[in-house]
């Protein structure tokens, strides 16, 4: 199955451009495909970041100190301990 691809003209400012030359044959891609992963990761760290912050919207602040709080259960392990 092939993917269907888009175009788009990209301006960069020259230095840009050859900073990215110069980290695309460093990794050894074309800056076609060294400007599609960046472009890549860049929208997964912002989905990250939103779920993580939709996450943090449903916590209960409460109920989490009060969990860390309790007493009882087992002693950390030897190498769980910080010293």
């Amino acid at each position: 199955m092939k993917t269907k691809v888009g175009t788009y003209p990209l301006r960069l400012p020259l230095s840009l451009k050859k900073a990215v030359e110069e980290a695309s044959q460093a990794d050894g891609t074309s800056i076609n495909q060294f400007a599609v992963m960046a472009i890549a990761e860049k929208l997964s760290a912002m989905k990250a970041e939103s779920y993580i912050q939709e996450r943090a919207n449903r916590a209960d602040i409460d109920v989490a100190r009060a969990i860390l709080g309790r007493k009882g259960g087992q002693p950390p392990e030897a190498e769980d301990r910080v010293d």
